[in-house]
């Protein structure tokens, strides 16, 4: 059975990037457009990684990772957050807010497939 990821991102260009090279990579994707959305089909749908951009409506990344590692059903699913700039996040507050990683955008789809495949062996 294909591991399914959630891209939670508003962004539609990385999103479509993402996407394709994750299935053709054979994991079954899934997408929100908005923060809660995210918490949402991540309840629903339980996957088994989530791709979370720092910057959303509704509900910004670090309040979605928040929200998500509380929770007893999804705290266990790896979170790798998504920034334009490190700025707007400290590496410190990665781990405080409840990511398991980071990438910056923009960023190579190979060092995200690197993260990705760490995170779920």
């Amino acid at each position: 059975m294909a591991k399914r990821i959630l891209i939670t991102d508003d962004e539609q260009d990385i999103v479509k990037v993402v996407k394709y090279r994750l299935i053709k990579k054979g994991f079954e994707v899934i997408v929100a457009v908005n923060g809660q959305e995210g918490v949402d089909t991540a309840r629903a749908v339980m996957p088994d990684l989530i791709l979370l951009d720092y910057r959303m409506p509704i509900l910004n990344g670090d309040e979605v990772c928040r929200e998500l590692k509380k929770d007893e059903s999804t705290k266990h699913i790896p979170i790798i957050l998504m920034t334009a700039s490190i700025e707007n996040i400290l590496i410190d507050n990665i781990r405080t807010m409840g990511a398991d990683d980071y990438i910056l955008k923009p960023f190579e789809p190979e060092d995200l497939m690197e993260k990705i495949e760490r995170l779920l062996a």
